[in-house]
């Protein structure tokens, strides 16, 4: 079995990220650039989103689909929309910092939510400036993953994602993921709900063997 796992934009040791496409966009071209022959497709969190869209545009090549945390918000607006507004409030914080230029305050809030439990002052030095000048590409998600722009949930996509499908999050993530999960299941003919226990947003760091654990099943039933 072969592995590969590219770079998002601006992350790792792509380019920075110079703003002139939609980000969503860019990243799933790069995504697409890899389907070669019928894979086995996992991402998490805003990979998770365009995990899905590949999905949904390219079902031929999609052998198992694994979608961890996914952070397509515009699923709770259909499901919950107080969960979606309060969300919405609780990451106010770090935007409200990062359009005052505070970007490592930014960081630090959005950390706190999102991130693996690490606290901000326990990062290596290298990690927090690394995290800070990236954080205003988060607000570059909102078209993709707040108002589906893509268009994902539009009637009848969600039908093309027709192969075996695992929806994974932690126990211990921030409520809107479990909507977002349910939303999901409800609309992907062969999906299914994985909840590690004890694991946040950040499983795959934190719970690594269980997140394999879960994958190699899903991937191991579409080999009998």
């Amino acid at each position: 079995m072969t592995i590969t796992a590219f770079d998002l934009p601006g992350h790792g040791q792509m380019p920075a990220w110079d703003g002139c496409r939609d980000l969503h966009d860019e990243s799933t071209d790069i995504g697409r650039s890899f389907l070669s022959g019928t894979v086995d497709l996992i991402g998490h969190s805003f990979g998770a989103t365009v995990a899905l869209r590949l999905a949904v545009e390219h079902p031929e090549r999609v052998r198992t689909l694994t979608l961890i945390e996914p952070v397509l918000f515009a699923v709770a607006e259909k499901e919950d929309r107080r969960l979606f507004d309060e969300t919405q409030q609780a990451d106010a914080p770090y935007l409200e910092a990062l359009n005052a230029g505070e970007r490592e305050q930014a960081a630090r809030l959005f950390n706190r939510r999102w991130g693996d439990g690490t606290k901000w002052k326990d990062f290596p030095e290298k990690t927090r400036r690394y995290m800070a000048e990236r954080i205003h590409m988060v607000p570059e998600q909102t078209p993709a993953i707040f108002r589906d722009v893509p268009g994902v949930l539009n009637p009848g996509q969600l039908d093309r994602v027709d192969m075996p499908c695992l929806l994974l999050r932690g126990a211990d993530s921030p409520q809107i993921i479990e909507v977002i999960q349910a939303g999901l299941a409800r609309r992907i003919p062969q999906a299914r709900l994985h909840v590690v226990k004890g694991a946040g947003h950040m499983l795959p760091i934190t719970h690594p063997r269980q997140t394999a654990a879960a994958i190699r099943s899903l991937v191991e039933m579409v080999q009998e």
